[in-house]
């Protein structure tokens, strides 16, 4: 960072200070206070804690706040004058993470404070609106009392807070995920029944419909199966009138796959699997036309459909190794994922060795927390394809951390996967590691 950048971090941080009314003093003792709070009290004085404030705020050379003092900020500045939690845009939060960025702090570390402040909302208690900052609160409140205010700037802050919501996913449990969520897709269902300008129409659609899809997720998680499909038939619909493909073959993907643990057999999944790769191949996105080709290889293995099966796989790997500068939706499968993929063609219609080969390396590549459902469910699969080779003491080994990251991320597919795992064991149920690996189950999943 250039000193240009430290001075304008120091001057966001002591305008943050002044707007609360806080003197250097005052501030110093939130910050002991805060301490205190979290069971992090200071070892030194008073008088220590502000001259460090001071220092932030220097205007000749002010110095990054150390990671223990970022996190007693984040917390200060987390409530609102009000004392409710905001973290969205406009907040004061939000402006705090953009001075420590201009004070040299990473991004990475920055987005892990996020997470954890989302983390400690839904631990102590939804503020309905947490993800929506001040300015996107009164702005909203506008809009519904006049739809001609709709503008580009709420329609942003909404589509970000669907995003944030869902970039949550492996960090915190799906019903607390659903608390956050629910007011912001209440907003954006009671826009869409107000008289909007044109121009806007079809972005608040398509928002409405993300936040439709991601609830049906989160129905489904939850164990609320015939909500999940209403909120799916809903997102489909909303994104069918958009008139863009690719995007409804998002929404056939994800219902597929709660779709196919949620109803017997395989039918309505693979029928849903069938439509997302016809929109996906009259769509602009290479990528989501390779996932929906990895999921109807998929659907084919379970159904012992060998040939069809490797001949969908092979179809994802022509189009995910082709050149995708300008995919609008380039991020949504990775060389990693279509491993995965793979594994599971394996185990059920091919050489379990194969397929442990493939869910080992794909659960490596899974390291970013957003992905720890998908690690589970890759482990898991790992642990099968071991049950399978004739090694169940090692696949017991590993479904230990499969139960765990189960019982983190609160995900229904690990946790399904798993109970399939079980009963592969059977034939090994006098083993004393089997029976701690019941023990286990049962302590942590209740099953």
């Amino acid at each position: 960072m250039s000193a240009h950048d430290r001075r304008v971090g120091a001057a966001m941080l002591k305008r943050l200070r002044l707007a609360r009314g806080w003197s250097l003093a005052d501030t110093a003792r939130a910050l002991v206070h805060m301490a205190v709070q979290l069971g992090q009290p200071f070892d030194t004085s008073l008088a220590s804690v502000q001259r460090s404030v001071a220092r932030w705020e220097s205007s000749k050379a002010p110095i990054l706040p150390s990671e223990r003092y970022q996190l007693l900020l984040a917390h200060l500045y987390a409530r609102d004058a009000h004392g409710q939690m905001s973290l969205g845009g406009g907040s004061d939060f939000a402006a705090l993470l953009e001075a420590l960025g201009h004070l040299g702090e990473g991004e990475r570390r920055r987005t892990e404070l996020r997470m954890l402040l989302v983390r400690t909302t839904t631990d102590s208690g939804v503020h309905l609106f947490a993800l929506l900052g001040p300015p996107t609160r009164r702005a909203l409140s506008a809009v519904l009392t006049n739809p001609s205010q709709l503008d580009e700037d709420l329609l942003s802050a909404l589509r970000d807070a669907v995003s944030d919501v869902n970039g949550q996913v492996g960090s915190i449990p799906f019903v607390r995920l659903q608390l956050l969520l629910a007011p912001i897709l209440e907003s954006c269902r009671r826009l869409l029944e107000l008289p909007i300008p044109d121009a806007f129409a079809g972005q608040l659609q398509l928002i409405t419909a993300q936040a439709y899809q991601l609830a049906g997720r989160f129905a489904f998680e939850t164990r609320d199966d015939d909500a999940s499909q209403t909120l799916y038939a809903a997102a489909t619909h909303l994104v069918g009138r958009i008139g863009v493909p690719w995007r409804r073959s998002v929404v056939h993907m994800s219902h597929a796959l709660v779709t196919l643990y949620s109803t017997p057999g395989l039918e309505a999944a693979r029928a849903l699997i069938d439509a997302a790769v016809r929109d996906a191949r009259q769509g602009q996105s290479v990528t989501v036309r390779a996932r929906a080709h990895a999921l109807q290889a998929e659907i084919a293995a379970r159904a012992g459909a060998e040939k069809q099966a490797k001949a969908a796989l092979a179809l994802a790997w022509y189009d995910l190794d082709k050149d995708r500068p300008d995919d609008p939706a380039a991020d949504s499968l990775s060389p990693a994922h279509l491993r995965g993929f793979e594994g599971v063609i394996s185990l059920y219609v091919g050489d379990p060795l194969h397929a442990h080969d493939y869910f080992s390396r794909a659960a490596q590549a899974l390291a970013a927390p957003r992905e720890r459902v998908q690690r589970a469910i890759v482990s898991t699969d790992q642990a099968l394809a071991r049950i399978r080779l004739g090694d169940p003491r090692s696949a017991a080994e590993l479904l230990h951390g499969c139960i765990d990251l189960a019982a983190e991320t609160g995900g229904r597919v690990p946790a399904l996967r798993l109970r399939g795992a079980r009963r592969d064991l059977r034939a090994w149920r006098g083993e004393s590691f089997v029976a701690d690996l019941d023990d286990h189950l049962i302590e942590s999943l209740g099953t």
